[in-house]
């Protein structure tokens, strides 16, 4: 009798469906059935392998990441809370520890004393050459003023007796000074405070007027404007002072360098304080060294010769 099958398969030859020894035989699967495989974590929610190009063959796991090459360091992250939400810091080089305070101490010192110095240099600047436009403006203005107070032509001889001198007010301007080797040329003021020489040498109260027997003393600030380069002058030098009628040629014969308490350089007859001068003298003091003031610079210089105005510039400032 031939077998009898029904939908759920094929029953072996001499077996009836009533049979219960009968057994189901299912047919065998010889496919994988479509879209990608499961393991076992698929059931634990993990991402299973995405296939490569839609192949049978899933992508290889990625490598396992590099080990620290000799000298590297592998530091530990953390979070950290800002406006834009959690960001990862790395948390070994943000703990502060005893050398990253020293470091940050040595740092913050170092722009310390960097913007200090700037600020010193700057000073320094203005020291040496922005009180040189100042100073320049200054004499300007007391030139006008001296020739305003001498009045008349200088190439017109005078007639009759040559006015003797007088010591004008404090903080008004006396004569002329100037020395050729330096190419520099001032106008002098009465008086020697702080104010009367702030933009101007200064002379001496009572010292002698230029042209009298005397000392003639003349003070001034060692500042690029105006005694900056006194140290420069040597015996034999030219120093002219002008006045209102003449020109007086000095020349250099001593230079030295003295304490600030010894005032006898300015005295009638330098040196020796109560003794009667003959000579016309002519002394310049002035700070030392540069940038500081406990010496004093001397230039002490003798009357060489007078020319008048008449008769033109002395050859000592043509050269």
């Amino acid at each position: 009798m031939p077998a009898k099958t029904t939908g759920a398969g094929r029953l072996p030859a001499g077996a009836t469906a009533a049979d219960p020894a009968a057994t189901t035989v299912l047919p065998a699967v010889t496919g994988r059935p479509p879209g990608p495989a499961l393991d076992s974590t698929a059931l634990m929610g993990a991402v299973p392998p995405v296939r490569d190009g839609g192949g049978d063959e899933p992508v290889e796991a990625p490598a396992e990441p590099p080990r620290p090459r000799r000298g590297e360091r592998v530091v530990q992250l953390r979070p950290e809370q800002t406006g834009e939400g959690y960001k990862s810091v790395y948390s070994e080089l943000t703990r502060p520890t005893v050398a990253s305070r020293l470091r940050t101490g040595i740092r913050v010192t170092g722009e310390v004393l960097i913007t200090f110095g700037l600020v010193v240099l700057l000073f320094a600047g203005y020291e040496i050459w922005g009180k040189s436009v100042i100073v320049d403006a200054h004499q300007n203005d007391l030139s006008s003023q001296l020739a305003q107070e001498w009045g008349g032509d200088p190439t017109v001889a005078p007639t009759g007796p040559t006015p003797k001198p007088t010591a004008p007010a404090e903080g008004k301007p006396v004569a002329g000074l100037y020395i050729p080797k330096l190419d520099k040329h001032w106008v002098v003021v009465e008086g020697v405070t702080p104010n009367d020489i702030r933009y101007a040498p200064g002379h001496y109260p009572k010292s002698a007027l230029p042209g009298q027997v005397g000392n003639f003393a003349v003070a001034g600030h060692r500042i690029r404007a105006t005694f900056w380069r006194l140290d420069e002058l040597n015996p034999g030098d030219d120093i002219v002072v002008e006045s209102q009628t003449e020109w007086l040629v000095y020349k250099v014969y001593q230079q030295r360098i003295v304490k600030p308490s010894q005032v006898e350089v300015v005295a009638p007859v330098p040196g020796e304080p109560g003794a009667k001068p003959t000579e016309k003298l002519l002394t310049l003091t002035t700070c030392n060294p540069k940038f500081d003031n406990y010496q004093r610079l001397i230039i002490h210089a003798r009357l060489d010769h007078v020319l008048a105005k008449s008769a033109g510039r002395p050859p000592e400032l043509e050269g």
